[in-house]
């Protein structure tokens, strides 16, 4: 009688609970760190705007915001895409190698423009990616959740 209930699925999931609430907090997470990137191009199109308005040419607050801004929105997202790239990687939600590149990439094209070039732009540029990169990856283990259940 045991071998027959040990034969049958089960229809518990195949992942632990405890499991499945570590990955939905890094997806909430990592929804988080998109908003942060919503708000940043929101920023660096509005201020922008009014920065190359002739009225606001000499307004040095305008153009801090303009310039800093969005800079400092992508740089939040930074700590919370690395803390994606942890759970995607420990509980193998991506290939690792995939997981690699994309972090390894953007470390290395934000610490050659802080060291080599005058601006960051682009190494930052490169972290906006990898926020849309990891919810592909979490949308896509939900998707097998529910396909699953």
């Amino acid at each position: 009688m045991s071998q027959d209930s040990a034969a049958t699925p089960s229809a518990k999931s195949p992942i632990a609970p405890q499991v499945i609430h570590v990955i939905k907090g890094a997806a909430r997470a990592n929804k988080i760190a998109i908003y942060l990137i919503y708000a940043a191009i929101a920023a660096f199109l509005i201020f922008g705007t009014l920065a190359s308005l002739t009225a606001f040419h000499d307004n040095q607050p305008l153009y801090r915001l303009f310039f800093n801004l969005p800079y400092a929105l992508i740089a939040l997202t930074i700590p919370v895409t690395l803390y994606d790239a942890f759970i995607i990687y420990r509980y193998r939600l991506s290939q690792p190698s995939m997981v690699a590149l994309a972090i390894g990439v953007s470390v290395v094209v934000t610490l050659g423009n802080l060291l080599f070039s005058d601006s960051i732009w682009l190494g930052l540029s490169c972290w906006l990616g990898v926020a849309f990169l990891f919810q592909a990856n979490f949308k896509r283990f939900f998707k097998y959740l529910a396909a699953t259940n």
